[in-house]
């Protein structure tokens, strides 16, 4: 693919994870497998790379997050403030950015916003589920907006989290990199996440389904309790209905960015999805789940006139982790909501 600051999705793939993360990697994946996602491209590492050699070229990044202690939060939190705001504060090379604004011109001709999404090239990846440590930005507007939530997407990756993370998990900061995915946005009639395993039990014989109305950002925060099916995978048949009151969506504030809207009282305790919309995901689920050839986590929303359009999806890790280290006495069942709010990332910027 070589080294451009941009790549279109359908010009990646999953073995392009260490140029486009894993978000992007996935995301092009998708589009491979012939499943509908909104388009896009992805804010490749190489233009990371030579954002980030410029700054290094007047003081060091890297190495001082080699040394630091991952125990002494104090220092973490001085180095986060310094590093992020070398990070957000820098200008961008002529190349990088133009290339970026082109890019932007070309998906959104008609000034459609965008969501800007962290894409780590170590995120997403079977054995290091990190996800969240990164930021993403919905309803994003114009092409200044855009460099400036990729800049926070790189910056976020000198956050205390990540950082103590890495050091903990002795990652080597040369193979740190930052991708970010630039998406069309989808203005959701309805949205949420969907396991080709249980969360709950870890059967492959079902498909969990979960969604509120809004962006599927209101899942994320908590705000909201999402409504909950239990599929067959093969059989299709509803075997388990829980609809909440959703008493608020978040929808697109007009200056960019989101907003908190309460629901009128007919939609609060409805529904989000009919029963023809949960056998669409489930066929889309299962399609993905093939493709993988492993039980996948996937966000997923629903556009005005209904369409489902694939957000994310990512290997389950929870269930196969388990798998691979079976343990001797019986694990106590997993709270699904805990497992949806660690790996859901479509959401807010938290």
């Amino acid at each position: 693919m070589g080294m451009k600051p941009v790549a279109w999705f359908s010009e990646v793939g999953i073995t392009d994870r260490p140029t486009v993360g894993g978000k992007g990697g996935s995301l092009g994946e998708l589009v491979r497998a012939g499943i509908a996602v909104p388009d896009g491209f992805v804010v490749t590492t190489a233009a990371f790379e030579q954002f980030l050699s410029a700054l290094e070229a007047k003081e060091p990044i890297r190495p001082l997050v080699e040394a630091l202690d991952p125990n002494d939060l104090e220092a973490a939190t001085k180095l986060s403030e310094q590093l992020r705001a070398r990070v957000i504060g820098d200008p961008m090379t002529n190349e990088v950015e133009g290339a970026l604004k082109a890019a932007l011109n070309q998906l959104c001709p008609d000034q459609r916003p965008v969501a800007v999404r962290s894409s780590a090239t170590t995120e997403d990846a079977d054995d290091a589920s990190f996800a969240g440590l990164q930021d993403t930005f919905l309803w994003v507007l114009d092409d200044a907006s855009m460099i400036e939530k990729v800049r926070e997407c790189w910056a976020s990756l000198y956050s205390v989290e990540s950082m103590t993370y890495r050091r903990k998990q002795g990652l080597p900061e040369a193979g740190v990199a930052m991708a970010v995915v630039v998406q069309r946005m989808v203005e959701a009639k309805c949205a949420g996440v969907m396991f080709t395993r249980s969360p709950t039990s870890g059967d492959k014989s079902v498909i969990t389904i979960e969604g509120a109305w809004g962006l599927g950002s209101s899942v994320v925060s908590g705000e909201v309790t999402p409504d909950k099916w239990v599929l067959g995978k093969i059989t299709g048949e509803i075997s388990q209905r829980d609809i909440s009151d959703k008493h608020a969506r978040q929808v697109p504030a007009p200056e960019g960015g989101i907003v908190e809207m309460e629901n009128a009282a007919d939609i609060r305790n409805a529904p989000c999805l009919t029963d023809d919309d949960l056998q669409a995901l489930r066929a889309i689920g299962r399609k993905v789940e093939k493709h993988y050839g492993k039980p996948q986590d996937i966000e997923w929303a629903l556009d005005q006139d209904g369409q489902v359009l694939l957000l994310q999806s990512r290997p389950e890790t929870v269930w196969a982790q388990k798998d691979a280290n079976p343990a001797p006495v019986v694990a106590k069942e997993a709270d699904p909501m805990a497992h949806v709010m660690g790996l859901f990332t479509a959401g807010a910027k938290k």
